[in-house]
């Protein structure tokens, strides 16, 4: 683990001689703070740790990009396959950088998350304590307008109102960029398009009330948008990529933890490769699955005539799709949400998925390879930076 990385809570803590006798409030009101930062929203123990197992303590989001996870962590499919020399400990979050950061302060080993915050993961750290080591989905997100917006092409977005889940996050910086190579610029850039940062469930309530054209959200919230505000497809994102692929989530390890246990995360890709293969055998079944486990372990589940819709948009894969995270970062840099300097961000190193082909051919699959391809990243006319004045904001999910 790279000691070097800090939260900034922990570098604006300052305790001088005169104050030792308030160490103990203070350092009972850092780890309340950290806890609240970090922002887990539920952690499940397999079972007691025994000295004899290993353990693996994985996160991961109840999002349907998650699919894997949802389902295989929460009915027992990895623990079967993992088998019981390892504890796996699960615990989920619902925003990517609480999940970064508790993967950098050691809290958990391992987590499916998002591509943005894994590239923010592995910069902010100089490369050293994060590895993408699969891929876990493939597309999911698109550009919905409302049907009264009259907006039928391009041309048309100019003026409009738009709304992204979170300044930066990965539909954020797609949205940016989509309307930077169509010619438009936003609204704090001198331009005539508003883009609003919304959560996505209340981008559906705007969205019917009509105080925004449209929005550039993940599934299921695209499908809802269209079924629930009649809301219509302007664009699916994966006409935009070639193949129509392109990495919407990936699973992630920090360093030490992959060097020291290359057994324990041999199993877990064994487990992802399997779910991911049973979930693509059968679709329809598998949707079924995962709104059984996501009542489970949130108490909702979602519309079923919704998740099959959502199904069909995205594609659930062990394949990490390496150049279209560099794509996806590039876009990034070239909109400010990573930090300019002289050079532009080297990801050569953020992929190792040398256990994962292993995996992949003893079960007779074509590997990944271990190459990333050019990570080359060419400067981009950027429009569309948002007007962060000196700071830059981090790329999250």
């Amino acid at each position: 683990m790279n000691h070097k990385v800090k939260s900034s809570l922990f570098k604006s803590l300052r305790v001088t001689e005169q104050k030792k006798h308030s160490i103990p409030l203070l350092l009972t009101m850092v780890v309340t703070a950290v806890a609240l930062i970090s922002a887990p929203i539920s952690v499940a123990s397999a079972q007691s740790p025994d000295s004899s197992k290993k353990t693996l303590r994985i996160g991961y989001f109840p999002n349907i990009t998650h699919s894997q996870a949802v389902i295989g962590l929460n009915n027992g499919d990895f623990q079967k396959i993992v088998g019981e020399n390892i504890n796996i400990e699960t615990i989920r979050f619902n925003a990517g950088p609480s999940a970064i950061e508790s993967l950098l302060a050691g809290r958990i080993d391992a987590t499916y998350i998002g591509p943005n915050p894994a590239i923010n993961g592995y910069l902010q750290t100089n490369g050293e304590a994060v590895r993408v080591i699969a891929g876990a989905a493939s597309g999911g997100a698109s550009f919905i307008v409302r049907n009264d917006s009259g907006i039928e092409s391009p041309s048309d977005l100019g003026g409009k109102k738009f709304a992204s889940p979170q300044l930066g996050n990965t539909q954020d910086v797609a949205l940016r960029k989509y309307l930077q190579d169509n010619g438009f610029k936003t609204t704090e850039n001198g331009g005539n398009v508003t883009i609003l940062p919304i959560a996505n469930a209340d981008i559906l309530t705007v969205f019917l009330k009509g105080d925004i054209d449209g929005a550039w959200v993940p599934e299921p919230w695209a499908s809802r948008l269209v079924q629930e505000a009649d809301g219509k497809v302007f664009l699916d994102e994966r006409d935009l990529w070639p193949d129509g692929k392109f990495v919407t989530g990936n699973i992630i390890v920090r360093t030490d933890y992959l060097e020291q246990n290359p057994d324990v995360i041999k199993k877990l890709l064994e487990a992802h490769v399997e779910e991911t293969l049973k979930i693509n055998n059968d679709t329809k079944a598998a949707a079924t699955e995962f709104n059984t486990q996501l009542k489970k372990i949130t108490g909702q589940e979602i519309n079923p005539a919704v998740l099959d819709e959502s199904y069909s948009h995205l594609e659930i894969t062990y394949d990490p799709l390496k150049l279209t995270l560099f794509k996806s970062a590039n876009d990034a840099y070239d909109l400010g949400f990573i930090e300019k300097g002289k050079d532009r961000p080297n990801l050569s190193g953020i992929y190792d998925t040398t256990i994962l082909d292993e995996v992949l051919t003893e079960k007779g699959l074509q590997p990944i390879g271990n190459t990333a391809g050019s990570v080359s990243l060419t400067q981009t006319n950027s429009s569309n930076t948002p007007n962060t004045s000196s700071a830059v904001a981090d790329i999250v999910i």
